[in-house]
């Protein structure tokens, strides 16, 4: 099931998409009744999506985003895998949208995209056994870690390099029945050229296992994201530039650089 949450005539609900770009007519949002971290029920009231604007799929109280996830990323800039995760936070501020436009940062002049698959939380936990991992996974949604690559050289730590508004671009939906989230496709394309390719089968750690090392030191709560790393082929990018996510079974994520104003 692919859930969206979308703004119509001021208006903002969640909503089941149903179809694709081959339907007739194309694909169409169901309204659900309430949100989708409980059960929920479908009202039957149908938009097209072609009508709606698409937000994030949710806003998380916070991102816990893993770095140097794929071993072939961390040898491209000159690192080790680390022992144990390395674990950031990226802050709700720097969540948008599908179609959002990406601000370029003012104090940065090597912005890299960073195509990532985000899990998305459903139910508070903490400290999760491996085997109940799955039952506080709500779904999973695209991402870009967008990173401003000079800045986190230069500070070492991380907070502004990766944590800058528009930093961190999800959706466009999030999906609840991936049929196998250890092995995914997943694309980085910009302008149409692509850039990153990769699988989620290249993860260092799997999903499970960085669940359960966040949740040993914090609570997640509902709508929170996890952000799992990124594969090769991370690179610049610049204003007026279009980039892309594309991850197997989920769908595509599209936004532009523009200056910051």
């Amino acid at each position: 099931m692919r859930i969206a949450r979308f703004s119509i005539d001021g208006n903002v609900a969640f909503g089941v998409v149903e179809g694709d770009a081959s339907t007739e007519g194309g694909p169409v949002l169901d309204i659900i009744k309430g949100h989708p971290f409980a059960e929920f029920e479908r009202s039957g009231k149908k938009v097209p999506l072609s009508k709606v604007r698409l937000l994030p799929p949710v806003l998380p109280n916070k991102v816990v985003a893993i770095g140097r996830n794929y071993a072939e990323h961390a040898a491209e800039l000159g690192n080790d895998v680390p022992e144990v995760p390395v674990t950031f936070f990226k802050p709700s501020t720097a969540v948008i949208g599908p179609g959002d436009p990406i601000a370029y940062p003012s104090f940065s002049s090597e912005l890299h995209h960073e195509a990532e698959l985000a899990v998305v939380i459903g139910r508070m936990c903490r400290e999760v056994p491996r085997e109940r991992v799955k039952d506080v996974i709500l779904g999973y949604t695209c991402a870009n870690d967008l990173t401003a690559r000079d800045v986190q050289r230069r500070e070492q730590q991380w907070a502004r390099a990766k944590g800058f508004d528009t930093s961190c671009p999800l959706g466009p939906w999030i999906e609840t029945e991936l049929e196998d989230p250890a092995n995914l496709g997943i694309m980085c394309t910009v302008n149409g050229e692509q850039r990153q390719l990769g699988r989620t089968s290249d993860m260092v750690r799997s999903v499970e296992e960085l669940i359960v090392h966040i949740t040993e030191a914090m609570t997640l709560l509902p709508g929170d994201v996890v952000l799992t790393g990124t594969p090769a082929g991370v690179g610049p990018l610049n204003v007026g530039d279009e980039v892309a996510v594309t991850i197997e079974g989920i769908g595509t994520l599209t936004n532009k650089v523009i200056k910051r104003g």
